[in-house]
């Protein structure tokens, strides 16, 4: 968001931008006569929604664009988290049995977006070694274009050379037929 004539950028808050393009998929799906009520009535259906399930979609929007925007972040994940992700399923298949239907349906779509670190220690060495090839890759990529550079400068200057020196004998036979 900018303000005219300024140099000025505000940060908009993470997951704010998924809400509001949560709206406006609803409204234009709904078609609604009063848009600020039908606004305020997604908005206490979506915290409603948040205070059953414990599930913030704006949030796991948020994280979702931070995993997208800065993969990299999220290569290693620190030991307390993982130890966490191993621990929530276990308490999702307790809370399954005691709530309602409904709400059973809404927590499987929760744990739907959660991913477990499947990866072992040698599919991640793999992965260090693709990296590796693919970072030669690159600088023998990048050492072919040098050369290739430099064989076209060295063509142009040769050509230039050669130019200039059927110039000068022509110049000089030009000379002499003149005198």
């Amino acid at each position: 968001m900018s303000i005219p004539f300024s140099n000025t950028h505000y940060r908009i808050p993470q997951g704010f931008g998924n809400l509001l393009e949560g709206l406006t998929r609803e409204i234009l799906r709904e078609q609604p006569d009063n848009i600020p009520a039908f606004a305020a009535a997604y908005f206490e259906n979506l915290l409603e929604k948040r205070e059953k399930t414990n599930f913030d979609p704006a949030e796991w929007g948020a994280k979702v664009d931070d995993r997208f925007y800065n993969n990299h972040a999220f290569k290693d994940e620190p030991p307390e988290k993982s130890e966490t992700q191993k621990i929530q399923p276990e308490k999702v298949a307790i809370e399954k049995e005691t709530m309602p239907q409904e709400t059973v349906k809404e927590k499987e779509t929760q744990v739907s977006f959660v991913e477990e670190p499947t990866e072992e220690p040698q599919k991640e060495e793999e992965e260090e070694e693709d990296e590796e090839d693919l970072e030669g890759l690159l600088v023998r990529e990048g050492m072919q274009d040098a050369a290739v550079k430099i064989q076209a400068v060295f063509r142009g200057h040769k050509t230039r050379k050669e130019y200039l020196k059927k110039r000068d004998s022509t110049d000089e036979t030009a000379d002499e037929n003149n005198e």
